[in-house]
């Protein structure tokens, strides 16, 4: 039983760096580490974070339309009541007669009912 032990260098640590680097790059980190039998689970897992990924930046997205899409709508409910408003003032007969008399206008309330043409 006399084997040599190994010991830790820190110059061991260079070579497993340099060793992992180059098997990512060449694509042989999962053969090294002997886990070609489980790839198809590392695929299939792979896959289901990527589309986990996509649709939550695609609920994002909505999300962010939506809350534009609601601002959009405030103003535009705050532009339509007052048009309305505006619109209920100029209705009235007081205010109609006020603004024609304010611009020179002859147009007065009729005297007279309308002529019924046969």
């Amino acid at each position: 039983m006399d084997q040599q032990k190994k010991r830790f260098r820190l110059s061991d640590v260079g070579k497993f760096i340099k060793n992992s680097l180059l098997a990512i790059l060449r694509g042989e980190l999962l053969l090294r580490l002997n886990v070609n039998k489980f790839f198809p689970q590392i695929a299939y897992t792979f896959l289901l974070f990527a589309l986990s990924i996509l649709f939550s930046l695609m609920v994002d997205s909505t999300l962010g339309k939506v809350e534009q899409n609601k601002l959009t709508l405030q103003e535009l409910e705050r532009l339509n009541s007052q048009k309305t408003f505006e619109l209920i003032t100029l209705n009235r007969r007081s205010t109609v007669s006020t603004l024609l008399q304010e611009q020179g206008s002859d147009v007065a309330e009729p005297v007279k009912p309308a002529k019924i043409l046969k």
